[in-house]
C-alpha cells in the first residue's frame, strides 16, 4: 500500500471519529458521559503508569455541582 494512501485513510478515519464524537455529544449527552466515566475509571486503576492516569483524569467528565449552593439544584447548568 502506498504511504500517501495510508495517510489518506488515517486522515479520513480521524475526521469520521471526530464527527461521530460531536454527534454523540449533541444527541446522546448522557450516554457520552457514562462512556467517558467508564473509560476514565478503567484508566485510573491502581498500579497504572502515570501517563495513563493523567489521560484518565483528562478524559473524565467534570463533576456536577450546585455552584456552591447558589442555585436550586435543578442540575440544568451542565
Amino acid at each position: 500500500m502506498d504511504l500517501s494512501l495510508t495517510l489518506q485513510y488515517l486522515v479520513i478515519a480521524a475526521a469520521v471519529l471526530a464527527s461521530a464524537w460531536v454527534v454523540m455529544n449533541k444527541q446522546f449527552p448522557g450516554t457520552t458521559r457514562r462512556l467517558r466515566v467508564a473509560l476514565a475509571l478503567a484508566l485510573l486503576r491502581e498500579g497504572r503508569a502515570g501517563w495513563i492516569k493523567r489521560a484518565g483524569r483528562r478524559l473524565a467528565p467534570q463533576g456536577y455541582g450546585n455552584a456552591g449552593g447558589k442555585c436550586g439544584g435543578c442540575d440544568g447548568c451542565g
